[in-house]
């Protein structure tokens, strides 16, 4: 990170207990070293042990990472830093409205078949992205699958959990293949309207449709991080924080990019 991103981001980091006066031994290490080497292994796609000399020992970073990922901090950090970006933006720091959509990613052969599975539809082996983001784009949040579990079925799980989260949430656009009960199941559930935004029969190639290319400006911004090309993890929760970790990365270049320069 550079020193605009660090001082940008570092009011929004999780306090550790020891801070707060629960006991507990000093960290060893900066946690902007620790930032820095996370987010150097989700870019280049590296494997732990391959951490460079120029970081803390990798068992140390990947035990920050665990604990993060463990104890939701990074989710945490994450909504932090999401809240700023939206109000930099002139936005309420909830959002009102989202968009869901999902991934299909080949995994890798660490993964086990009690989570990978088949996606007919795009002949993909591997695993499932299920993500509902904010009108510019941000992740509100994130369920890893099986590529066999349907989108009808996943978003069941995910759109709870982000009604949940976010109570200001009032629309989700979604494409086709969310349509059926799921839409009468959230109005019910949730208090939440689906609307489905439908390709036309007579459209012809690549054509831009309403709302639904902001949620495939996220899958981009992912499969620019080459951990996320393809999925390397074995547990999904581990393959969802990596996703968490991505978009730190994005937010936070967004947010220093806002902000006006020092005379």
């Amino acid at each position: 990170m550079t020193d605009a991103e660090w001082s940008a981001v570092r009011p929004l980091l999780p306090v550790p207990g020891w801070m707060r006066g629960r006991g507990g031994q000093p960290e060893a290490y900066c946690h902007r070293a620790m930032l820095d080497a996370i987010r150097y292994l989700v870019d280049n796609g590296i494997k732990w042990r391959a951490m460079p000399g120029d970081f803390p020992p990798w068992d140390r970073v990947y035990a920050f990472f665990r604990r993060w990922r463990d104890h939701a901090l990074i989710k945490e950090f994450h909504d932090r830093l999401r809240g700023r970006v939206r109000q930099e933006a002139g936005r309420d720091a909830e959002p009102s409205a989202g968009v869901i959509d999902s991934q299909s990613v080949k995994a890798d052969a660490v993964v086990g078949a009690d989570s990978r599975g088949f996606d007919g539809g795009k002949l993909i082996n591997g695993r499932k992205r299920h993500v509902v983001v904010d009108t510019l784009g941000l992740l509100l949040g994130v369920r890893v699958t099986s590529a066999g579990i349907g989108d009808r079925a996943a978003a069941k799980v995910l759109l709870e959990r982000v009604a949940d989260a976010h109570h200001r949430l009032e629309l989700v656009w979604a494409d086709g293949g969310y349509t059926g009960s799921l839409v009468e199941h959230c109005l019910a559930a949730f208090a939440l309207v689906l609307a489905i935004v439908k390709r036309s029969d007579d459209m012809r190639g690549f054509v831009v449709l309403p709302k639904r290319w902001i949620v495939e400006r996220l899958f981009a911004h992912l499969m620019r991080s080459r951990r996320l090309v393809r999925d390397f993890e074995r547990r999904t929760t581990t393959a969802e924080a990596m996703i968490y970790w991505s978009m730190t990365m994005v937010m936070t270049r967004r947010l220093t990019r806002s902000r006006p320069a020092r005379a």
